[in-house]
């Protein structure tokens, strides 16, 4: 008996190894399966990364050429408000170059005129009119008179050795001078001490 229950403990222990190598087997499978399966989504994760990285760098250039067109509008659009302020500066400039020689021949006419009449007060408020529309449009006279000369703003066609006046001081205004938005336009001609 005790045979027996040998060969039936070892048919037994035969049998329970055979379902576990049979149970191992399944879980073999499983697992290759599972592990596929886990390969698969790695594979389809990486894909997906590289697509999103693909797209992030895509988006980066875009970002990139927006920007970099922005910052071209900008200038662009400083450059033409440059343009166009500087060519109206340059037009008024222009004019006012041009009505200068009349302002000096309306100031010599009232100068050369008898201040009494009708006539002269006519031509002094056309003068004034005339004065009051450069003013507003940025012109301004130099003012020179008993000041030092500066060669930035005079031009000195004559020099003249006076008693009791300092070098370089501004004896007399032979044709003024004039700024137009701090510019100056035409210097003062001047007749400076020696």
């Amino acid at each position: 008996m005790e045979n027996k229950d040998k060969k039936e403990e070892i048919i037994k222990e035969e049998n329970t190894m055979e379902e576990d190598k049979v149970e191992y087997d399944e879980t073999k499978e499983e697992l290759e399966k599972d592990t596929e399966k886990v390969e698969e989504k790695k594979e389809i994760e990486e894909n997906w990364k590289d697509k999103l990285n693909e797209k992030e760098k895509e988006i980066e250039d875009l970002n990139n050429k927006l920007l970099r067109l922005q910052a071209d509008f900008i200038n662009y659009k400083n450059r033409v408000e440059r343009e166009k302020t500087s060519i109206y500066t340059n037009a008024a400039e222009d004019i006012i170059l041009q009505i200068l020689p009349v302002l000096d021949n309306f100031e010599r006419a009232l100068h050369n005129m008898e201040d009494d009449n009708a006539y002269y007060e006519g031509v002094k408020m056309i003068y004034e009119q005339l004065i009051d529309v450069l003013n507003k449009n940025g012109l301004e006279e130099i003012d020179c008179e008993n000041k030092s000369f500066d060669p930035n703003f005079h031009h000195a066609v004559l020099a003249e050795e006076v008693e009791g006046k300092e070098e370089g001081i501004i004896l007399e205004v032979l044709q003024k001078g004039y700024m137009l938005n701090d510019k100056v336009i035409r210097p003062s001609m001047v007749k400076v001490a020696k």
